[in-house]
């Protein structure tokens, strides 16, 4: 099913949602690789199987192999780490803070695709996770590379978008 399809599958109180859905992935702030990048990340992110399904088909036909391995790549290790990394911010024990990690993110470093894109991608996860210590992280490396905060904000649009139709998804079709 394509992407189109499943919108016209939603129901009418989704309207607003699927009238967004058109205008944020024509935004000028972002490329179409970020774009569909941020799609398929934020796809994942939400877990509905149809919607990720639908938004991987397009983002195959718009991205190359980097750039579709690094946005599956951000979701899995933003998953990992925004449980990590919000239980530190949120138990409020400063112990956590200085013991290691010791969780593999190699794909941090080795995702092969361009690295402000992945840094994008890692906040659109964040966001739709929760983690205010990786949301903090990532906007902050965005932002000392140079990214305008129209630009992020235009990537968090995809994000909150594609999470409300994967919650009226699962609600539909339940």
């Amino acid at each position: 099913m394509t992407l189109e399809q499943l919108l016209e599958t939603c129901p009418d109180y989704a309207k607003d949602l699927k009238l967004n859905m058109a205008s944020v992935l024509r935004q000028a702030e972002l490329t179409e690789q970020q774009t569909w990048g941020t799609a398929l990340c934020s796809a994942m992110a939400a877990r509905n199987s149809r919607l990720t399904e639908a938004v991987l088909a397009e983002a195959s036909l718009r991205l190359g192999a980097p750039a579709l391995f690094a946005a599956q790549a951000a979701a899995a290790i933003m998953g990992m780490n925004n449980v990590f990394y919000r239980f530190r911010h949120l138990s409020g024990n400063p112990k956590y803070a200085v013991i290691p990690a010791r969780l593999r993110m190699q794909a941090i470093r080795t995702h092969g695709s361009d690295p402000v894109d992945f840094e994008l991608w890692c906040l659109a996860v964040s966001a739709i996770n929760g983690c205010a210590a990786c949301i903090e992280a990532h906007e902050g490396v965005l932002r000392e590379k140079g990214v305008t905060e129209e630009t992020i904000l235009a990537a968090i649009r995809i994000a909150s978008t594609i999470q409300a139709l994967a919650t009226v998804l699962d609600a539909a079709f339940a």
